[in-house]
């Protein structure tokens, strides 16, 4: 009998240009950039894990910050040290949110303009 459900297999970014989008996001991730082509691309990570997709879009707007209705969803990335990666985040291209919601994680935006938040790994399991 087959499986009644389903499995997230990617999660794809609009943007308006794609090389930036996929050099920021392997470098920031540690993964592969498994094909690329002017108007998409596609990086891998670890065995198992949803694939991330980047597709070009004539009419990309980004996402506002703080919210005013036309954000769908964000990254949540669990890392060892929020600062530190947030640092690393600005040097590949990112922008520091403003305002800031929180004490525990840290609101990023990526180059696409897409919101992120980095987070502590420890209260992920």
């Amino acid at each position: 009998m087959p499986d009644k459900t389903a499995r997230i297999a990617m999660v794809t970014l609009d943007c308006a240009e794609v090389k930036p989008s996929a050099d920021f996001w392997s470098a920031l991730l540690g993964w592969e950039v498994a094909a690329s082509t002017d108007d998409y691309a596609m990086l891998t990570g670890p065995d198992g894990s949803p694939a991330l997709g980047l597709g070009r879009t004539d009419d990309h707007q980004p996402p506002s910050w703080p919210d005013s209705g036309r954000k769908q969803f964000h990254l949540d990335l669990a890392v060892d040290d929020i600062d530190a990666m947030a640092d690393r985040a600005v040097e590949l291209g990112a922008t520091l949110a403003d305002p800031q919601p929180g004490e525990t994680w840290k609101v990023l935006i990526d180059p696409a303009g897409h919101p992120f938040c980095l987070t502590d790994a420890a209260n992920w399991g």
